[in-house]
């Protein structure tokens, strides 16, 4: 899908998401995993502002979306859940931050949809510091064998329909990169994947 279709798709989604943003506020894996952002903090793929309601008050945020929409929705949940807030209108590919700009780089659902999802993880370990930490919340196969085979039969027609691929095995793509898990876990059925990585520097 041309990515200036898949930006369409999402602007027309901005106020669905908007509205299912209330109903994460209870999100228990949000919760775990975002509360543990700190200092200089990038989002990726932002969307309507999921993950504003766990984020600590005191962290300096940068959001990115290649969805204009989407990020006026952000920009709405930011001041809700008074998060002193900046944004980008970008794909995540076309930034190019300094080496060691953020404390924090977060990414929730979004490894599925980019064509060469290795390559963005090596951009966060580049541009997250040393001491610093990446958190990712997302979707992949399930640990079912059966449903996992599904996945795999039905992934053409759902990035043909919404851009997302969904026989990504999100564990094994992040272990390729450069990135370090420090530690994961999964949630229903295997399908919800949480990682807390740190940023492997190559010298």
């Amino acid at each position: 899908m041309k990515k200036t279709q898949l930006i369409q798709k999402f602007n027309k989604q901005a106020a669905k998401y908007a509205k299912k943003r209330k109903k994460q506020e209870q999100n228990k894996w949000r919760k775990q995993i975002f509360q543990s952002a700190k200092g200089k903090t990038l989002e990726v793929a932002v969307g309507a502002g999921m993950n504003f309601a766990f984020y600590p008050k005191d962290i300096e945020y940068i959001g990115v979306d290649f969805s204009p929409q989407m990020i006026e929705q952000a920009k709405e949940a930011a001041k809700e859940y008074g998060i002193n807030a900046k944004f980008i209108i970008s794909d995540v590919e076309s930034l190019n931050f300094p080496e060691n700009s953020f404390d924090t780089i977060v990414s929730s659902g979004s490894l599925c949809s980019y064509e060469d999802p290795v390559h963005v993880l090596n951009l966060f370990n580049q541009w997250c510091k040393e001491d610093g930490r990446i958190l990712l919340m997302e979707h992949g196969l399930f640990s079912v064998p059966a449903l996992a085979w599904i996945q795999k039969k039905l992934d053409v027609f759902v990035v043909k329909a919404i851009g997302c691929h969904q026989n990504r095995d999100i564990l094994d793509i992040v272990k390729q990169s450069n990135l370090i898990i420090n530690k994961h876990e999964r949630a229903l059925l295997g399908y919800l994947y949480l990682i807390w990585a740190n940023p492997q520097k190559i010298q």
